[in-house]
C-alpha cells in the first residue's frame, strides 16, 4: 500500500526539522499569507486582538487604538504569517506588498499605496519590508516619539513610496502622509453625515475663556459659553472639563469652513416657559445679584430666569441713584415682581417694594400741623431741606422761615446741622412732599390778639377798605378782620368810601377807642354809611387761629 502521509516518513524528514515547522512550512506554502478571509473578534487584550478565521488557531491582530474592536465583531482580515506558537499573525491593511521590483516602481510611479511591515527602529527612522528593505523617516512615521515609534515594530502599516533607486536599491517610504489623508478622508466623510439639529456625543478637548472645544470624532465643534447653561455669567471651567463625555446638540454647521456650533442648555428644558404662572406680579421672590450696570441691577431668580431692577425702583426717597450704591453682584435680595414678559423674556422687578414706603409711615408720623424739631440737611436758594429720617425730608421754603425780614437766601437764618423747630403746612402721598414753617411757630399780634379775645366781644376798628359788601376792617397794628355787610345796607354803600382821611387824627381816634374798650361810634348810626378811616364798634363773629381770621359784623 503506498505511503499516504510523508510528514511521518523519516526518509522525507530533514533530521532537525520538527513537526511544527514542517506544518508552518506547509501552510504558509499553501494558504496562509496573503489570504483574505472573514474572522470573528474572540477577545481583546491590551497587546492582541484574537480572531477566530476558522483554523486550529487564531489569528492574532495588533490593537489600533484609532480603530477599536469588540467580542463578537466580523472583520476581514488578510493572513501575513504564522509566529513561533502556531498563531496566526493577521492584518486589517487592504494593501498588497509589491512582489518585486517592477512592482515598486509601478506603485512609486502611480504614487500608490503599499503594504510593509515594520521590523526595527533604526538611526532616524524606521526599518520597514516592503518586499524588499525600505527606510522610513521618523518624521514621516506618523508617530510623536521613540515609544510610539517602537509601538510599531512588527506592525502591518500603510506607506507611500517617496524615493526609489533600483541601482542602490535605496527605497524611503512615507506612512504620515497616508496616515493624513485617510483622517482627512474620515473627517469628510463623518462631517457630511452630521445634521444641524441632531444630539452627539463627544469629548471635550480644550477649554478657553469664551468656551469649549469638542472632539466629536476627528473633528472639533465649539460648544460657546453662552450655550452651555441657560444661566448668565458661567465659566466654561465651571460646566465642562477636559477628557470629559458630553452630549451636545449641533446648533449650525457651516460647509464652507467646517465650522460647527455646539449647544448643551438646548437639551435642557427651557426655564423660562411657564414663568407668568410662576412669578406673578406683586409676589415677593428671593434672587442673588448677577451684574450691576449704570440703569440698573440684574438678579437672578433661578438659574436662566433673570429679573431687571432699574434705578428707579431701588429707593423711594433718594433721588439720581446709582445702583452701585445700593446693591452689589452677590447680594442675596427680597424683591417684588412688577411685571413679566415672556416673549421678550424680561422681568421687572422692585427693591423699593419690598422693604416698604417710608411714606406711609411717615403721613402718620407728622400729619398736618404736627410740629417736628430736626437737623437741616440742605440749603437752596428756595428755601432748606430738613432731614427726618428714613430717607424723608421735609421742605421749609424761604418765604416760611422768618416773619421779621424778607430773605434772599435761607443761609441768611439758617445754616446746615442747625436743629429746628418747624410745623407741618402740607403732607403730599403723591408728590411725596412735606412742606414746613418756622415763622408759624413763632406768634404774631394777631395770634395774640385771638388769644385774648372770644366770640361775641365788641371792638373798636378803622374801615381801611369798603368792597361792595364785604369791609376790611384794621383792629390794631397787624390785626385785620373783615366784616360782612346786611345786602341793604351793601346796597346804600357809595363811592366816598375811598375818600381820604385824615391818617393821623384818626389814627389818634382809633387808638383813644381801642384803650376804652371800643364801644361808641363816630358821629353815626349802624345804618350810617361806612367809609375808609372811619373808626367804629364791631362785634367779633368768629375767631380761626389756625388761618389767623377774624369775622366782624356792625355792632
Amino acid at each position: 500500500m503506498p505511503q499516504t502521509d510523508t510528514f511521518d516518513s523519516p526518509e522525507n524528514s530533514h533530521p532537525d526539522t520538527s513537526f511544527g515547522d514542517i506544518l508552518t512550512e506547509f501552510e504558509q506554502a499553501h494558504h496562509a499569507e496573503g489570504g483574505a478571509v472573514e474572522g470573528t473578534v474572540v477577545s481583546v487584550t491590551p497587546e492582541a486582538v484574537f480572531v477566530d478565521i476558522g483554523r486550529k488557531m487564531d489569528g492574532l491582530l495588533t490593537p489600533d487604538p484609532k480603530v477599536p474592536l469588540q467580542a463578537g465583531q466580523k472583520l476581514l482580515v488578510n493572513i501575513r504569517g504564522r509566529d513561533t506558537e502556531g498563531n496566526y499573525l493577521l492584518s486589517t491593511i487592504k494593501v498588497d506588498v509589491p512582489k518585486d521590483w517592477t512592482g515598486l516602481e509601478a506603485a512609486f510611479a502611480s504614487h500608490s499605496t503599499i503594504a510593509g511591515r515594520v521590523m526595527e527602529v533604526i538611526k532616524g527612522g524606521l526599518r520597514v519590508d516592503v518586499g524588499v528593505r525600505a527606510f522610513m523617516p521618523a518624521s514621516r512615521s506618523g508617530t510623536r516619539d521613540l515609544a510610539d515609534m517602537e509601538s510599531l515594530i512588527g506592525q502591518d502599516i500603510e506607506c507611500r513610496i517617496t524615493k526609489l533607486d533600483t541601482a542602490s536599491e535605496d527605497v524611503v517610504v512615507d506612512r504620515r502622509s497616508v496616515l493624513e489623508e485617510r483622517e482627512q478622508a474620515a473627517k469628510q466623510e463623518a462631517f457630511t453625515r452630521l445634521q444641524e439639529g441632531a444630539v452627539i456625543r463627544g469629548t471635550v478637548r480644550t477649554i478657553t475663556d469664551f468656551g469649549a472645544f469638542v472632539d466629536l470624532g476627528g473633528f472639533d465643534g465649539l460648544l460657546h459659553v453662552a450655550e452651555m447653561s441657560w444661566s448668565r455669567n458661567v465659566k466654561p471651567s465651571e460646566v465642562v472639563s477636559p477628557g470629559q463625555q458630553i452630549d451636545v446638540k449641533i446648533l449650525k454647521i457651516n460647509p464652507q469652513t467646517h465650522k460647527i456650533s455646539l449647544g448643551m442648555k438646548q437639551l435642557q428644558a427651557d426655564p423660562w416657559s411657564g414663568v407668568e404662572e410662576k412669578y406673578t406680579p406683586g409676589a415677593r421672590v428671593h434672587g442673588k445679584v448677577s451684574r450691576v450696570t449704570d440703569f440698573g441691577a440684574f438678579v437672578e431668580l433661578e438659574p436662566g430666569i433673570e429679573g431687571l431692577i432699574h434705578v428707579s425702583e431701588m429707593s423711594w426717597t433718594k433721588k439720581n441713584v446709582r445702583a452701585t450704591d445700593v446693591v452689589k453682584v452677590g447680594d442675596a435680595v427680597e424683591v417684588v415682581i412688577l411685571g413679566v414678559k415672556t416673549g421678550e423674556k424680561r422681568i421687572a422687578l422692585g427693591l423699593k417694594q419690598a422693604l416698604g414706603d417710608p411714606w406711609e409711615e411717615a403721613l402718620q408720623k407728622y400729619p398736618l400741623g404736627a410740629t417736628v424739631e430736626a437737623p437741616v440737611s440742605s440749603l437752596a436758594k428756595f428755601g432748606a431741606f430738613v432731614d427726618l429720617g428714613s430717607g424723608i425730608e421735609g421742605m421749609i421754603h424761604i418765604g416760611d422761615i422768618s416773619n421779621d425780614k424778607r430773605l434772599n437766601h435761607p443761609n441768611e437764618a439758617l445754616k446746615q446741622g442747625e436743629i429746628v423747630k418747624a410745623v407741618v403746612l402740607e403732607a403730599d402721598k403723591d408728590r411725596r412732599r412735606l412742606r414746613l414753617g418756622i415763622k408759624q411757630l413763632i406768634p404774631t399780634s394777631i395770634d395774640e390778639y385771638i388769644a385774648e379775645r372770644k366770640a361775641g366781644d365788641t371792638v373798636a376798628g378803622r374801615v381801611v377798605d369798603v368792597s361792595g359788601n364785604r369791609v376790611r376792617v384794621e383792629l390794631g397794628e397787624g390785626v385785620n378782620a373783615t366784616c360782612k355787610l346786611p345786602p341793604q345796607q351793601a346796597a346804600t354803600e357809595a363811592s366816598p368810601s375811598s375818600a381820604k382821611a385824615d391818617l393821623s387824627a384818626l389814627s389818634a381816634m382809633l387808638a383813644s377807642k381801642w384803650k376804652s374798650g371800643g364801644g361808641g361810634q363816630e358821629g353815626g348810626t349802624a345804618a350810617e354809611s361806612l367809609r375808609a378811616g372811619q373808626v367804629r364798634s364791631f362785634k367779633i363773629v368768629s375767631l380761626d387761629p389756625a388761618q389767623k381770621r377774624i369775622e366782624l359784623e356792625l355792632a
